[in-house]
């Protein structure tokens, strides 16, 4: 099992770090979210599977690998600030950061602490949403705006988002606006090619992304997502130095099977192989 520690001070220094975020407050249409960081570590460790990477890494006798466990923080209004300061005590520590949602508002805060210590940060953002919304429905926290929140306080030198299907006419003028790539599902795999970065790389994974059919347990069904593999493909494929990454918008009250934990599961295991590699 990769190693639980009760303090930041405790990462190996430049070393890789899991740490979970349980937080759905800012969810528009189901709660549940909440539940995923525990449910995905039980997939990481079902024994139907074990710790190998596709790459060839060994997760348990990695040493430089830890997990902080989740986050607390009871007062909705400290959240983003409390996730603010975790991240920047890891990154001061010269780690690099796997974190597990949560809604995706938690990407927002996260984001400032990255911006903070990287400087000309490329975000890849896989979703079936733009999250470009400048509020939804007055509020501009929620999971459907956090792109917009990193966009416009220039905390990336640039956001691709890939495996769109829902872009509506707010939201096409939002990412003219903020000069967004996006890279929609129905013009096929065009992207594959467009994954070399200079620089440092956050990779934003948003299980809805996916068909539900390869990940049923979100809370935002969009057909015409997605495969596993694909998804797989744009963790092996990015160029650049992988910095952070974070997997949000699982729900268990939506899964079947624990098919999607397992899913998120497999995806952190290669997340965290990515962060290993050097480019």
């Amino acid at each position: 099992m990769i190693p639980l520690i009760d303090s930041v001070s405790e990462i190996e220094p430049g070393g890789i770090c899991i740490t979970g975020m349980p937080f759905d407050h800012q969810s528009s249409y189901r709660q549940g979210a909440a539940m995923a960081p525990a449910r995905i570590r039980e997939g990481l460790y079902c024994p139907s599977s074990n710790l190998w990477t596709e790459t060839g890494l060994d997760l348990g006798s990695m040493t430089m690998l830890s997990d902080l466990g989740d986050l607390v923080a009871d007062d909705e209004a400290q959240i983003h600030p409390a996730i603010t300061r975790h991240v920047q005590q890891i990154l001061e520590q010269g780690a690099k950061l796997a974190t597990l949602g949560g809604d995706h508002a938690i990407t927002y805060p996260i984001i400032e602490a990255f911006a903070a210590k990287h400087k000309d940060l490329t975000i890849v953002h896989l979703d079936a949403h733009p999250d470009l919304y400048d509020h939804l429905e007055g509020n501009r926290l929620s999971h459907a705006c956090p792109f917009a929140r990193i966009m416009e306080n220039g905390w990336a030198s640039q956001l691709i988002q890939i495996g769109i299907r829902t872009m509506n006419g707010h939201q096409r003028e939002q990412a003219k606006k903020y000069g967004v790539t996006v890279y929609e599902m129905h013009q096929g795999e065009v992207w594959k090619d467009q994954l070399s970065f200079d620089g440092p790389v956050y990779l934003s994974i948003d299980l809805d992304c996916m068909d539900p059919g390869f990940a049923p347990g979100v809370s935002h069904f969009e057909p015409g997502g997605m495969t596993t593999r694909q998804v797989i493909d744009v963790i092996h494929g990015l160029g650049g130095q992988l910095v952070g990454a974070d997997i949000v918008e699982y729900n268990p009250d939506r899964d079947h099977l624990n098919m999607t934990a397992m899913v998120a599961a497999k995806l952190l295991k290669e997340v965290i192989g990515r962060l290993v590699s050097p480019a």
